[in-house]
């Protein structure tokens, strides 16, 4: 593997000198870009679960005080892209997330980037990802098995477990998101965590019916790009979490 990409890398550099004139932002099968798109596989391969993402913030946080909700937001760019401390203020909750992930990606950072700092709850927001096939196909079995995974290794430790639903999308922009994340997919996944957190015991928080439009998509003012919510977005999502934390500190 090693002297295969050695020989796709000499490749590429070889091929920059004929085609140094093409501007790589305009031709997206330019050296230049086969190049980055390299660097990036092979970072990836070196740390496919992005334990580096957090290591060194993880390092500075202390152990919670005496009586302190501690509670960690744990997700992908949705969790990602909400900036905590504007909507939360004066809360300890932790941002956990990371662009792109999905669920076994999470499964294998939860020690590091969850349950070491002892939070009292978790708030997981995935599978998205998942369905539109990030890290590779993944049946709906296979999402399932991982959220189960987390959810027993967070009961283990003694913490409490709010699973978020799958946010809707909308296909109301260039962007047809629904190609990678089919609507009744997202459906599917969400009937199964309602189903498994009341099996469970643990915190259904139902994102998805409160940001639907008519059309059973995501509303057009939500997010300009058809997934990812904007500040309007996350101002309907921020009451709906802190009301699911507040349940799941009420449990035993």
């Amino acid at each position: 593997m090693g002297k295969i990409r050695h020989l796709a890398l000499m490749m590429i550099v070889g091929a920059a000198t004929v085609w140094a004139q093409a501007p790589a932002q305009q031709n997206p099968d330019s050296p230049e870009v086969l190049r980055q798109q390299l660097d990036r596989a092979n970072q990836r391969l070196r740390d496919w679960a992005q334990l580096g993402r957090y290591r060194d913030d993880n390092a500075k946080i202390a152990a919670p005080a005496s009586g302190e909700n501690r509670v960690v937001f744990l997700g992908d760019s949705i969790t990602d892209g909400w900036k905590l401390p504007e909507y939360f203020p004066d809360k300890p909750y932790i941002n956990r997330g990371i662009s792109g992930q999905t669920t076994p990606q999470m499964l294998v950072r939860l020690r590091p980037d969850v349950i070491a700092h002892k939070p009292k709850v978790v708030v997981i927001l995935a599978g998205t990802n998942d369905i539109a096939g990030n890290t590779g196909p993944m049946t709906m079995e296979s999402i399932q098995d991982n959220y189960a995974s987390i959810a027993e290794l967070l009961r283990a430790h003694g913490i409490r477990v709010v699973f978020a639903s799958v946010l809707p999308i909308h296909d109301y922009g260039p962007n047809k998101v629904s190609e990678r994340r089919a609507p009744e997919k997202i459906r599917a996944l969400n009937d199964f965590l309602k189903r498994y957190c009341a099996e469970q015991k643990h915190i259904y928080l139902d994102y998805y019916n409160r940001m639907l439009d008519d059309n059973g998509m995501l509303r057009a003012e939500l997010a300009r790009d058809g997934l990812h919510p904007n500040a309007d977005g996350y101002k309907i999502m921020a009451p709906l979490a802190e009301a699911a934390i507040g349940e799941a500190l009420k449990k035993r």
